[in-house]
């Protein structure tokens, strides 16, 4: 292992691309968001067990998503400042303890204690996670955040199948065994660390690297560009929220399944949306961010608006088709935005993690107590619409073909 994480010689820091450290990471995000995902998988149960509302159920996707989205540009920014190669260990600690609370709670109060640690482990993992990602990439930046972000979807889309095979059927107790996965989080994280320290040694000597790939867009445009990758995480997460926080009670109530057979279809939705992580940035790196941006949250939409019309099948073949198109947009979204700003790569990453969090609890909230108030099925129809914002992509600067004829 020690071979593996050395660094190499000063003249190879930006040409070589770290695969170990960046299966590393994804490994690490894969068990960080599995841990994550043990809450919207356990929804059904704890409403059964707790007697919640769609309400509540929102609520505690809500207090997860905010704080895991308040504090993620905080500490990326602060990170910027003052690297800490260590702090991401600190963050599988705080989930750790959500996990143990969630296993054990003992009312609606604890639900929400456990979903506000393991939402503030996220915010400090995933901004120096995701800065490691951009170092280790030697230059392939989407096909690094692809890896990275294939971990995290991958561990999102195995949680929901281990909560079915080992909560379900044993009941609420039984996600200690997760407390595993947190423990394992831990150790790879202190060997990346390790080397992330003696690479920052390295980085920090070699400042101008990144500014020379500095776009040359005036503030204005550079701010407006932000925003308009803002509303479009918007767009994705509020759709998102839908489907994988209330998928299972669309099924159950519609197509009358178990909560066992719900459960598989979320995996299928999260496993599409693994897979199109993967694509969304290796295209990136070959075709430019912006076409990628483009297809994905557009080119979602008529997917989305046939699905909430079709029978059991073919809801399962859209939901699919939907995950593996609209999960493409992140990596490239992300990875234009650190472009946009490269100095600045940690706050970047907690900005757009931690706003990508923040809509999806805000969209898992307020859809909940539409949910009360009408039905899931109109939610899902109402949500449809969503990727039609895809359109203002238009309005985004083509930094591939600046930087091409620069």
């Amino acid at each position: 292992m020690e071979k593996t994480l050395a660094i190499p010689a000063q003249n190879t820091l930006v040409q070589k691309t770290f695969y170990t450290i960046l299966f590393a990471i994804s490994t690490s995000h894969f068990l960080n968001d599995m841990m994550q995902s043990v809450i919207q998988s356990v929804y059904p149960l704890l409403k059964q067990n707790y007697q919640l509302s769609f309400a509540q159920v929102g609520l505690i996707t809500f207090v997860f998503q905010v704080t895991a989205s308040i504090l993620q540009p905080f500490v990326g920014n602060y990170t910027d400042k003052n690297p800490r190669p260590y702090s991401f260990v600190a963050g599988m600690v705080f989930s750790l303890i959500g996990i143990i609370l969630l296993a054990y709670a003992h009312g609606f109060g604890v639900l929400l204690i456990a979903a506000g640690l393991i939402g503030i482990g996220s915010s400090i993992f995933h901004p120096e996670a995701s800065k490691v990602a951009y170092y280790a990439s030697g230059g392939k930046r989407g096909l690094a955040q692809s890896i990275f972000q294939l971990g995290g979807n991958g561990g999102s889309a195995i949680g929901p199948l281990l909560v079915a095979a080992i909560v379900m059927p044993f009941g609420q107790s039984h996600i200690m065994w997760f407390t595993l996965s947190a423990l394992l989080g831990v150790f790879i994280l202190s060997k990346v660390g390790t080397w992330y320290k003696a690479h920052l040694h390295m980085h920090m000597s070699k400042k101008t690297v990144t500014a020379e790939h500095a776009p040359a867009l005036s503030n204005t445009k550079i701010i407006s560009s932000i925003v308009i990758l803002l509303i479009l995480i918007f767009s994705k997460y509020f759709y998102m929220a839908s489907l994988s926080s209330y998928f299972t009670f669309y099924l159950i109530d519609k197509f009358h399944v178990s909560i066992q057979q719900s459960q598989l279809y979320l995996f299928i939705f999260l496993g599409a949306v693994a897979a199109g992580t993967l694509l969304g940035g290796s295209l990136g790196d070959r075709f430019g961010r912006k076409i990628i941006i483009w297809v994905s949250i557009l080119g979602a939409a008529p997917f989305t608006l046939l699905l909430p019309y079709v029978n059991l099948f073919w809801t399962g073949v859209l939901a699919a088709i939907i995950g593996v198109i609209i999960a493409s947009a992140f990596s490239a979204i992300l990875v234009y935005a650190q472009e946009l700003l490269p100095g600045k790569i940690g706050m970047v990453s907690g900005l757009f993690f931690g706003f990508a969090f923040g809509m999806g609890g805000l969209g898992s909230a307020l859809l909940g107590v539409l949910a009360d108030h009408t039905s899931m099925e109109y939610v899902f129809k109402l949500c449809a619409y969503l990727p039609l914002l895809g359109i203002i992509t238009v309005f985004l600067p083509d930094l591939k073909k600046r930087k091409t004829s620069s």
